[in-house]
């Protein structure tokens, strides 16, 4: 199993819209998640600065980096675009972050 976590930016002024669009996940990409492995997932706001910080657990790396080139994740992405800091593939600008201290029961 593997931890991974990032940062992403929604704009200021679509807060509610991001919650609302991840409310209403589509089946066909909640199923591409966990065919590709995800075993959780959760993104965080920080209403402050608009930062949204994403937690995932994936049972395999390789399984994990196969999802970004699906055509239901670029769907997805064109999607989100409007909404977020986006690279011109429309995927979202992300900073993978390091793992620097764990625990668990």
């Amino acid at each position: 199993m593997v931890r991974k976590a990032f940062k992403m930016k929604v704009y200021p002024d679509q807060h509610g819209e991001y919650y609302q669009r991840h409310q209403k996940l589509w089946p066909e990409m909640e199923h591409l998640l966990r065919e590709h492995g995800v075993l959780k997932y959760g993104i965080f706001l920080d209403e402050q600065s608009s930062e949204l910080f994403a937690y995932l657990e994936v049972e395999d790396q390789s399984k994990w980096d196969q999802v970004a080139s699906t055509e239901m994740n670029q769907k997805w992405w064109d999607y989100m675009a409007p909404i977020m800091e986006t690279n011109p593939d429309n995927s979202p600008i992300t900073q993978e972050l390091s793992e620097m201290f764990y625990i668990e029961k």
